[in-house]
């Protein structure tokens, strides 16, 4: 995050959105991508979290539970060895604001503001794709009424170019009867 902040601040935000997944239906970001984010250890992140953790109720923050565990480790295709001995807490968007004031440094707050940004243009994106989504739909129903009176409008060309039938004569005499 040094350097032209023109130049980094693109690429910073590209890093913090590789970071967000989706789990329970909510983004979320998880402790040891924070922890790098803010230039601490997670086991330091996740201490100050608990010594405040009044401050993260569980829409803020969750543990992941092991299934979830897994399926993010095969997802990423990581390896069993290293590290971790709990499961992974997750942070949404109000948890990670949370953090900028329980870490209270300067990188903390810093940080904090370029994850809101990303948060905030993920969003737009959302209800762009949706808006877009949309107005897909009513067009896709235009052109399905359009089709059915392009139908109706061939199905009459066709009978007027129909040749008349003819009327056929009867063959032999007609008899009449009293």
């Amino acid at each position: 995050m040094k350097g032209n902040k023109e130049e980094t601040l693109p690429q910073a935000e590209n890093i913090i959105a590789k970071k967000i997944l989706t789990l329970r239906g909510k983004r979320v970001m998880l402790d040891r991508d924070l922890a790098v984010l803010y230039g601490v250890e997670t086991k330091r992140l996740n201490e100050s979290v608990k010594r405040n953790i009044m401050r993260f109720p569980e829409d803020f923050m969750f543990q992941l539970t092991e299934q979830e565990f897994e399926n993010l480790r095969s997802q990423f295709a990581t390896s069993k060895s290293g590290g971790r001995r709990y499961l992974p807490f997750a942070f949404t968007e109000q948890g990670i604001a949370m953090l900028s004031s329980v870490l209270n440094s300067e990188r903390a707050v810093q940080v904090n503001i370029q994850i809101m940004r990303v948060f905030v243009k993920i969003r737009e994106v959302m209800i762009l794709n949706t808006e877009l989504k949309f107005k897909f739909q009513k067009i896709d129903m235009k052109l399905i009424d359009h089709d059915k009176k392009f139908g109706i409008v061939f199905d009459a060309i066709k009978e007027i170019q129909k040749p008349p039938e003819k009327k056929k004569r009867k063959i032999g005499f007609e008899r009449e009867t009293d």
